[in-house]
């Protein structure tokens, strides 16, 4: 444009200097009409560019006093300048510019703008500046909204990570859950997760009932009580006397409390040669024992080896099944230890013995205790662990859930169909306390749960992921209060997921426990289980579950916090997300949080209807 105006004067030097009369004549009439209308076409051009920018601005303005139209009016309207302004810092007469935002009668915000445009040649027709000006408005859009925010709490999260990401998911559902709930409404589901999701009191409606301990009414290993003992003599075979004993040959007997001949105190025999008042200890030669003084009792064993036998009705144990006996009071010694078990023999359908137990050597039983069976689907676990076959370990089941295995191991079949997997935690890698919430519009509700967040555990990310689409699918909804229930996809409603980590995914299950083949950072391998997970490593669950996620019509956001680039659990992220767009990496809280809000945003689908 400058060369033209240089040629231009270059022309007009030219025409000036002749001298020929009519050349003169048309140049001095037309000269200063050409270099007007030149200096309007720039002055134009530059007018339509910065328009442009104040539109720009303007609708940013109209959106931002929209997304905040639960605030009071003087904060909308603080904001929305806020931004214009900061939007118009580069233009030379931004400090000149004006925006007024106000309330449209049917709902949404209108931005309108102006701001000088600086002049040149135009000048000589206007005789002064251009004034530039926009419109906007901004409303919902007009679908409901169903969210679910599935956030990382697990241990390497703890610190200023847990407190920025409360922060972030806080602003989330801020800017998410609308005040107003109609026409159209708005609400989020929470998932928090580490080594698994807990469901609270839903747990058995998702992963099925579980076999409970049956009660102890006695533990003792008596059969009747002890028999006075009179004398006792230093025979081969020693022969005891007892008026009225009532023991049979074969009985097995324990004696305690003999005085002279204390050889025979706390010890078993065989009863043999048994007469009414007398019988004698089989296999016992007592001629260089001391010589009977005064008393004793003897007492019948309940079992050959006078084990404890324990009284619990309908206890459903079978002989060399493992129990796990917990609570009894007085005989605590049958109390089992951590990772410990006893081995049953059954009685009767209401009786059994605990083998290797040494009964006479117990305190007597006093009340309570319950007697739980060990296997999968019971209240406890015994198995064997991923470091060594022969260390047992017994763990006890949690209110998680892990993953199901089969033909609807990553679909959002309802649990009624196919249940979904125990969780039996070891005690220093436990299942989280934070519950799921389902679907809410409550923002106190929601953004309590989020502040009470605490951390620990490993990362089941392929968990968390699928959480995330099964509180927004109605397969689902059977397990919510009618508010929290998932409503069919339609054009009206979207359905979004938004997934959070800090890390890689590294603890899938293996029947309830962390498999063998879980990742670093799973917890002590003496705490895993000896098989493999059945459905893979948590990453390629988590891709798989995403996968079929997005296709049933959930859009998934993905939001990486401090994750490596290239690292494996980036790249799963990427993969999860909906597009390349829909995935973010912060690397700062201030970072996490700015993607939360730009999540957010998105989400709401703030519109332009002006």
């Amino acid at each position: 444009m400058n060369s033209a105006l240089t040629a231009l004067g270059h022309l007009r030097a030219r025409l000036v200097g002749d001298r020929r009369g009519n050349v003169a004549m048309i140049w001095a009439l037309s000269a200063t009409v050409t270099l007007s209308l030149l200096g309007l076409s720039i002055d134009f051009s530059r007018a339509h560019s910065v328009r442009t920018q104040v539109q720009n601005a303007a609708d940013g303005a109209a959106l931002v006093a929209e997304r905040m139209s639960d605030r009071p009016l003087a904060d909308r309207q603080a904001a929305a300048e806020q931004f214009f302004r900061a939007s118009l810092t580069d233009l030379q007469y931004a400090g000149a510019a004006s925006i007024s935002i106000v309330e449209e009668p049917g709902g949404g915000h209108r931005a309108t703008a102006s701001m000088p445009s600086t002049t040149t040649l135009s000048r000589l027709v206007t005789g002064r500046d251009f004034s530039v000006s926009a419109s906007s408005v901004a409303d919902q859009a007009g679908t409901d909204l169903e969210v679910a925010v599935v956030l990382d709490i697990t241990g390497s999260m703890a610190g200023q990570r847990i407190a920025d990401l409360k922060l972030a998911a806080a602003d989330l559902v801020d800017i998410i859950v609308r005040d107003e709930q109609t026409p159209y409404y708005s609400k989020v589901a929470l998932v928090p997760y580490s080594n698994a999701v807990n469901l609270g009191g839903n747990a058995g409606d998702v992963r099925g009932a579980v076999v409970g301990g049956t009660s102890i009414a006695d533990a003792n290993w008596r059969s009747g009580t002890g028999k006075a003992i009179t004398g006792a003599n230093k025979t081969n075979a020693v022969m005891v006397h007892s008026n009225g004993h009532g023991f049979v040959n074969g009985d097995r007997v324990y004696i305690s409390g003999v005085g002279g001949m204390t050889q025979i105190n706390n010890k078993q025999f065989t009863v043999s040669s048994a007469t009414a008042n007398n019988f004698r200890l089989s296999g016992v030669n007592g001629t260089s024992y001391g010589t009977y003084t005064s008393g004793g009792t003897v007492t019948k064993c309940a079992t050959a080896a006078c084990e404890v036998v324990v009284t619990s009705n309908a206890h459903g144990l079978a002989t060399g099944a493992h129990a796990f006996v917990t609570g009894v009071n007085g005989m605590t010694q049958i109390n089992n230890a951590a990772n410990t078990t006893w081995v049953v023999t059954k009685l009767t359908a209401n009786t059994f013995a605990l083998n290797g137990s040494n009964g006479p050597s117990y305190s007597a039983y006093t009340g309570s205790g319950a007697a739980h069976c060990t296997v999968a689907g019971c209240d406890y676990l015994r198995f064997d662990n991923a470091s060594s076959p022969s260390a047992q370990r017994v763990f006890a089941i949690s209110t998680c859930v892990s993953e199901r295995t089969g033909a609807n191991a990553f679909t959002d079949e309802a649990p009624t169909t196919t249940r979904l997997g125990r969780v039996y935690p070891a005690a220093s890698n436990p299942c989280p306390a934070a519950q799921v919430v389902p679907l809410s519009s409550d923002k106190a509700a929601l953004t309590a749960t989020i502040n009470g967040l605490t951390t620990a555990g490993s990362t089941a990310g392929h968990l968390g992921a699928a959480w995330g689409w099964y509180m927004l699918t109605p397969e689902f909804g059977y397990l919510w209060p009618a508010a929290g229930r998932p409503a069919n996809l339609s054009t009206q409603l979207r359905k979004i997921a938004v997934l959070m980590t800090d890390g890689d995914f590294n603890t899938p299950y293996c029947n309830g426990v962390i498999g063998r083949d879980a990742g670093s950072g799973s917890g002590s391998v003496s705490d895993h289980i000896g098989c493999n997970a059945p459905n893979g490593s948590s990453f390629s669950q988590a891709a798989q579950i995403c996968t079929n996620m997005k296709a049933a019509g959930v859009t998934v956001y993905t939001v990486g916090f401090e994750v490596a680039n290239g690292s494996q659990a980036q790249q799963v992220l990427n993969q999860c997300a909906s597009s390349s767009g829909h995935a973010y990496n912060a690397s700062s809280g201030a970072e996490l949080r700015d993607a939360f809000r730009d999540i957010a945003t998105a989400i709401s689908l703030l519109r332009l209807t002006q």
